[in-house]
């Protein structure tokens, strides 16, 4: 399969598993915004939330991952340098996640 068709089709997939997971997350934000620290605290401890929330973060950022890295081949001249950004570009969006979902794990101790 050629990479391009991939790309596409993750595109596609990831997209798909992210429309329910941004309305969860959008329903829940709304109804966290007038609550106070303990109360979102207590809503991120709880065990589904922490895994739909994670969920909603990765796929959130394969997706933008995945979108810029089409930008970078769509806009970048040079072959080195679309190399290079689209090489940094996935080592963040792997090291961003797990930072970010590190951290909410070590605040809801």
């Amino acid at each position: 399969m050629i990479s391009a068709t991939k790309k596409w089709i993750f595109l596609k997939i990831s997209s798909v598993v992210l429309v329910p997971l941004m309305l969860w997350f959008l329903l829940n934000l709304v109804s966290l915004y007038d609550k106070n620290y303990t109360e979102v605290l207590f809503f991120f401890t709880n065990q589904p939330t922490k895994f739909l929330f994670s969920l909603f973060i990765i796929f959130a950022y394969f997706y933008s991952a995945l979108s810029i890295s089409e930008v970078f081949e769509d806009y970048i001249e040079s072959e080195s340098l679309k190399n290079v950004a689209n090489k940094l570009l996935f080592l963040f969006a792997i090291i961003i996640p797990i930072s970010t979902l590190l951290i909410l794990t070590k605040l809801t101790l």
